[in-house]
Parts: structure tokens; C-alpha cells; sequence
């Protein structure tokens, strides 16, 4: 493995101001939306996926892959979502092993209703605390980090 690189201080400065803000922002991100739509952080983004799918729905797997979640965390969330009539699942026609889920106008009406609160939180904690350049070095050097990190999990 060879000798350890441990971190100088502008990069230690990097990776504690990523762990800082990053677990504060989903902290307040979670609240905000429990507290203003009565949904978690994943049950949002889920909403999210199905609103952007074709028709409204997407397989549980491809689900887990957008939201980089296990498929029993999607499953989970997605139970909770369809107990209030967000979501609804049902078999996919294709594959006996496949479910489908679906948005439902219930569930479209709460992410209408929840979606502008939280681009604001979103805007007022990140986006606009950051300057053109700086979104963009965030944007590439996340993206960066995640594109490796994808990589990885597929070998």
C-alpha cells in the first residue's frame, strides 16, 4: 500500500469544511422539509425522480440507482410515500421481479406545494453564498468525486 499521504492543511481545511457543511445542510434540509411538507430529504428527492420520469414512474431499481440508495431504503421510503398516497407501486408487465413506482396527483400536488420552500432554503444556504466561480469549481470538483466514486462501485 505504501507510505501514508496524510493531508496538509489546505487540504485538511477542504475536507472538515466538506463534512461541516455538508452535515449541516441536510440537517437543515430535513428539517425545513419535515417541518413545512411533512416528508424526509429522500422521500422529497423521490418525488422528485418519479415528477422528471416519463409518465411519472420509474422502476424501484432505477429509483435506487438516481438516488444512490439501497433497494430496501427505497423500499421503505417509498411504503411511507404510498401509506400517504404519494406514491403508488404495482408489478412491471416486462418483469415478474420488477415493481414500478408511480406519482401519484396527490403526490404531485405535495411536491408542487413543498418545492418552493425548499429551493429557497437551498438557494439562501449554498447557492447564493457561493459566487459564479465558485459554483462552478463546487460543480466540477463534486461531479469529479462522484464520477471516481461511481467507477468504484462498478468494479
Amino acid at each position: 500500500m505504501g507510505e501514508t499521504r496524510w493531508l496538509d492543511e489546505g487540504e485538511m481545511r477542504a475536507w472538515e469544511g466538506f463534512i461541516a457543511a455538508s452535515a449541516l445542510l441536510n440537517r437543515r434540509i430535513e428539517q425545513q422539509l419535515k417541518e413545512e411538507a411533512g416528508l424526509s430529504h429522500p422521500q422529497y428527492e423521490i418525488l422528485v425522480r418519479l415528477e422528471r420520469a416519463p409518465d411519472g414512474e420509474l422502476r424501484m431499481t432505477e429509483l435506487a440507482d438516481a438516488l444512490l440508495s439501497s433497494k430496501s431504503g427505497i423500499t421503505y421510503q417509498v411504503t411511507q410515500l404510498e401509506k400517504a398516497g404519494l406514491v403508488r407501486r404495482r408489478s412491471c408487465p416486462t418483469d415478474v421481479r420488477g415493481v414500478i413506482a408511480t406519482l401519484t396527483e396527490q403526490g404531485r400536488d405535495r411536491l408542487r406545494e413543498a418545492a418552493p420552500g425548499h429551493v429557497a432554503l437551498v438557494r439562501e444556504l449554498l447557492i447564493d453564498v457561493l459566487g459564479p466561480e465558485q459554483l462552478a469549481v463546487l460543480a466540477d470538483g463534486l461531479g469529479a468525486v462522484g464520477r471516481r466514486l461511481r467507477g468504484a462501485a462498478g468494479e
